[in-house]
């Protein structure tokens, strides 16, 4: 089997069928794949949405392990060489995973590698960026952001056309490509897998960083692309109401406390500006 495709549902079941459907149409360039999607105790009947795929595995866990968990889930049980993560509010564009697959067979020091993403308007989504400071969230979500506006377009790379491959700190989640299992330099074999202890948010983050630290690059690929839906939930009210009104608010200041305190207030970027 060449790839896995893990996708994480949850409450989500019309955005996954229009995930599955570009898959469906998508230019595999005759890759050998399996789609796993994992529930994460949603409820929903996704019973035949899976019709169109002779390798589909559908796993219902019995609790809402987030996102992080939910696609370990899906590791463990892949088969495929390489791992595709998505998010059920993606859809591919043409030949966007033979693209990032290719180029991860090509470059064996690149660990990770995720596409150029747009909104379903067109528009450019920034989707890589630099580690944080630990400050960083607060200045994109407050006020204080346009008195550092500098710092915090910097973190989002603001400056860079997104138009070049080029290697980055971390990619956003919604689409990543990597290796089920890669040979260090040290002989030893690392197995990626997302830390659960974010049950959302800054799992991406500390998995790029994961790849990093092991001498594996991250990668921007902007010759592949695909559309995500992005909706910032955990920024849907504003700052000085959502800490009261949003437990997902409260879900990414958890998953920042518990990333400074993992990875300590250094946020070295390895990727060479």
């Amino acid at each position: 089997m060449d790839l896995s495709v893990i996708i994480v549902n949850y409450h989500s079941r019309d955005k996954l069928a229009n995930c599955l459907a570009s898959l469906a149409r998508a230019d595999m360039d005759n890759l050998r794949y399996e789609v796993i999607v994992v529930d994460n105790n949603s409820g929903e009947d996704l019973s035949g949405l899976g019709a169109a795929y002779p390798s589909w595995r559908f796993i219902m866990h019995d609790d809402n392990v987030g996102m992080g968990g939910g696609n370990n889930v899906g590791i463990r049980a892949a088969t495929g060489e390489f791992v595709l993560i998505l998010n059920p509010d993606t859809a591919i564009r043409g030949s966007a995973i033979p693209v990032l697959l290719n180029y991860l067979r090509e470059h064996d020091r690149v660990g990770m590698v995720g596409p150029k993403l747009l909104y379903p308007d067109g528009s450019l989504q920034l989707s890589c960026a630099r580690f944080p400071s630990f400050f960083m969230p607060v200045l994109r979500r407050t006020f204080l952001g346009e008195y550092f506006k500098t710092s915090r377009d910097r973190f989002m790379m603001e400056e860079f056309d997104h138009q070049a491959i080029r290697p980055v700190d971390w990619v956003m989640g919604s689409c990543l490509l990597f290796r089920r299992r890669t040979l260090l330099a040290d002989g030893s074999i690392f197995f990626p897998l997302f830390d659960e202890r974010y049950f959302m948010y800054f799992e991406d983050i500390d998995l790029a960083r994961q790849f990093w630290t092991k001498g594996l690059q991250v990668v921007y690929n902007p010759e592949a692309v695909v559309i995500h839906d992005h909706q910032r939930d955990s920024a849907r009210h504003p700052w000085y109401l959502a800490v009261f009104l949003d437990f997902l608010t409260w879900r990414h200041i958890s998953s920042w406390l518990k990333y400074f305190s993992k990875w300590g207030l250094n946020n070295k970027n390895y990727a060479q500006d």
